[in-house]
């Protein structure tokens, strides 16, 4: 190895990172179309040569974003757990789910071929959220707050029947309502 691929990346550099990812997250949230990578680094508040230096392409942004929003989501399961009750932590892990979902949505062009030309493992990205969503499942289950009966990938296939009715931006209040009816049915008679 040489010395500058031992060396840690300025903390400027990784601030920028962080705040490209942020931003990104974001407009790809509330966007109905992929902002442009000019509108990103504007909101970012750093050049359009500082977001290539950080994601060469299109592709290496919505990658990187994506990739963040899974980890969130998975390591967002434990968190939550560690603070709150299963079924407390199943419903606010909920809430995660549906941010990630809405992120899609002002990215899902890229996504959608990164998927398709095998850039990004969906199988691998859905095991991980199967089992996220088992973490909570089995700690509701001991805890007797939450059915033992229901396997993850049915709370799955709801949280995306819920969020496709009622997608975000817009639809909060009904998602919110269509998912307080999914948590009464996890919950033991």
């Amino acid at each position: 190895m040489t010395e500058g691929e031992l060396r840690a990346p300025r903390a400027d550099a990784s601030r920028n990172r962080d705040q490209l990812l942020a931003v990104a997250t974001r407009m790809f949230g509330s966007a109905d179309a992929e902002p442009s990578m000019r509108a990103i680094a504007r909101e970012a508040g750093v050049g359009i040569a500082t977001l290539y230096r950080h994601f060469p392409t299109r592709e290496s942004l919505v990658d990187a974003v994506y990739r963040d929003q899974v980890g969130r989501l998975t390591a967002g399961a434990r968190e939550l757990l560690g603070r709150l009750p299963p079924a407390a932590a199943m419903r606010r892990w909920m809430d995660l789910f549906g941010d990630w979902i809405a992120t899609k949505n002002g990215m899902l062009d890229t996504l959608l071929t990164m998927i398709e030309s095998g850039e990004i493992a969906h199988a691998r990205t859905r095991a991980e959220l199967l089992a996220a969503i088992t973490t909570i499942l089995d700690a509701g289950r001991v805890a007797g707050d939450l059915r033992s009966d229901v396997p993850a990938d049915d709370i799955a296939a709801a949280l995306i029947g819920i969020f496709t009715v009622a997608p975000r931006p817009g639809h909060e209040a009904m998602a919110g309502r269509l998912l307080n009816l999914l948590m009464d049915g996890l919950r033991p008679a």
